[in-house]
């Protein structure tokens, strides 16, 4: 056991939680910071020794993740969301880079995604990074970030070789209605920063989004799972100016 949290935030993750959370096999404690699941998440969860579980309402990514962070025992965290697992040779750089006389403050890590089961090589995703491990005495999560929610690293960063696997689409519909949701979050950020809806903006986004994942960052190499993802993630541009305009009637 090394001294370090593992921290995850969930909602009805039943599917997901017992493989994620065996991913922190290596860590002191684990914090769960749950929004009321109504499956067997918490069940589960409570299976795992050394197991802190947080019940909080959700109203945005960031205040579930600071929440977690606050409640956190050790500086060094391992911040995983429930579709993300550690390889065995990710595992062991983790518990080397640690076990070394210096470290960073905090470290990236690459993150290779599946589409049902299938790898995707671009799409946008070749370039998909974002920090993990981290000492929370460096870092808080950016207030006002209601999706998509960026951590603030004081100090030095990192990035570390082997890839996460992040298992974030397991079928379509589910990855529609995800990004959907996370469009109606990012249109309520904007209107909490006073941004105001406009119709050619949201559809020269929309229509950018797509090209964009799918020419320039080659999803049209990806088959048919990347001229989905491309949709999808224009779907989720989309969507956002849709919640901008609800907020503002």
């Amino acid at each position: 056991m090394m001294d370090i949290s593992g921290l995850i935030i969930t909602h009805n993750e039943e599917k997901n939680i017992r493989e994620v959370l065996e991913c922190f096999d290596f860590c002191s404690e684990i914090v769960v910071v749950d929004s009321f699941s109504t499956d067997k998440t918490v069940e589960i969860a409570k299976e795992f020794p050394n197991t802190k579980i947080i019940q909080n309402p959700f109203e945005d990514f960031t205040k579930q993740r600071n929440l977690a962070l606050d409640a956190a025992s050790n500086d060094w965290v391992l911040f995983l969301d429930g579709d993300e697992r550690i390889t065995p040779e990710l595992r062991r750089e983790i518990i080397a880079e640690l076990n070394k006389p210096e470290q960073k403050d905090a470290y990236y890590f690459y993150r290779k995604f599946f589409f049902a089961q299938k790898p995707i090589h671009f799409s946008g995703t070749q370039s998909d990074k974002n920090f993990r491990l981290f000492r929370k005495s460096k870092a808080r999560y950016m207030t006002g970030k209601k999706v998509h929610e960026t951590l603030e690293v004081n100090g030095n960063v990192g990035v570390l070789k082997n890839k996460l696997l992040h298992y974030s689409v397991s079928d379509y519909e589910s990855y529609r209605k995800k990004m959907i949701h996370y469009g109606i979050l990012k249109g309520k950020e904007l209107a909490a920063k006073g941004k105001k809806f406009n119709v050619l903006v949201q559809y020269l986004k929309t229509a950018f989004k797509f090209f964009k994942a799918y020419i320039m960052r080659l999803g049209i190499l990806d088959g048919k799972e990347g001229y989905q993802l491309s949709y999808l993630q224009s779907l989720s541009v989309f969507e956002t100016y849709e919640s901008l305009k609800k907020e503002q009637n």
